[in-house]
């Protein structure tokens, strides 16, 4: 029972750093229905910027995930602008195409010596790693830091989406874009906001990762770009809670199948959540029911 209390918390851990993931993919669909494929990128991006911050300029750990999270934005911002903005109205398999190559250029781009260089580099940690006993069973400062970082993030950003006016804006996008349009809306800026939030979350989560699992390389945005999709996918992608239930189910399972069957079948196991959902209810697990013309 403590080892089985162990994994459910590595997987908490593990759940909450997809979930700052999963949210972009969810806003950045469930206004412009785009699978945003370059978004696992800028995570890597604000995992480097975390880095530089740290061991480079030596900022405080609050000043290095805003410096991340504020670079990680400006990304998501201009990706949109330019490549994005022009395919708006073009068939949405020109856009998806464009994420994929914003994405291998990204990656291949910060993979030059001139830029992050293609070796892996061991993340510094703000400070010394200190452990607490709850009972039987072992927590860290680290897990402490990523789930209430997270934690903060995520109402952060419930609150801007369910208080605010350009949350308000958001969601009103989201329905209808010509709509809101015709309200005053500024869709195009409130297309760039949604985007530079979405960035911005995707950038805590590379510092978060770093310092939880710490080692970095220009292609680490792979495979927890892709569970994070599938996170929103068993969420609903489109939904903000569905985001990030899915996440932290996705961090369980993930973390369970490493500890109790095998590590090397975990991202198998991600893959085949994918296949199921897609095949039992593809709305996912809190997501609305849509039909599309094609």
């Amino acid at each position: 029972m403590v080892y089985f209390l162990q994994q459910l918390l590595n997987g908490l851990q593990l759940g909450f750093v997809y979930a700052l993931i999963a949210l972009g993919y969810t806003m950045v669909y469930g206004i412009v229905r785009l699978i945003n494929f370059a978004h696992g990128d800028v995570f890597m991006v604000g995992a480097y910027l975390g880095f530089f911050a740290l061991a480079v300029y030596h900022y405080p750990f609050p000043l290095a995930i805003l410096f991340a999270m504020a670079g990680c934005a400006l990304l998501g911002v201009i990706i949109e602008r330019l490549a994005y903005r022009p395919l708006r109205n073009a068939p949405r398999i020109s856009a998806l195409i464009t994420a994929i190559g914003v994405s291998l250029f990204l990656e291949y781009f910060s993979s030059l010596k001139f830029v992050f260089g293609p070796n892996y580099l061991a993340y510094p940690r703000p400070f010394e790693v200190c452990i607490y006993q709850l009972g039987s069973v072992c927590i860290s400062n680290i897990q402490i830091l990523v789930i209430g970082v997270a934690l903060f993030l995520l109402l952060f950003l419930q609150l801007i989406v369910k208080k605010t006016k350009t949350g308000m804006a958001m969601r009103a996008v989201s329905y209808d874009k010509d709509t809101a349009k015709l309200m005053g809306i500024n869709v195009d800026y409130i297309i760039s906001i949604t985007f530079g939030i979405g960035s911005a979350l995707a950038g805590a989560g590379g510092i978060l990762y770093g310092i939880a699992y710490p080692q970095i390389h220009p292609f680490m945005g792979i495979m927890p770009g892709l569970k994070a999709f599938v996170a929103a996918v068993l969420g609903g992608i489109g939904s903000i809670p569905g985001a990030m239930l899915g996440a932290v189910i996705m961090g369980i399972i993930e973390t369970m199948c490493s500890a109790y069957i095998s590590s090397t079948m975990r991202d198998a196991f991600a893959f085949a959540i994918l296949i199921v959902v897609l095949l039992v209810k593809p709305s996912g697990l809190l997501g609305k029911r849509e039909v599309e013309k094609v």
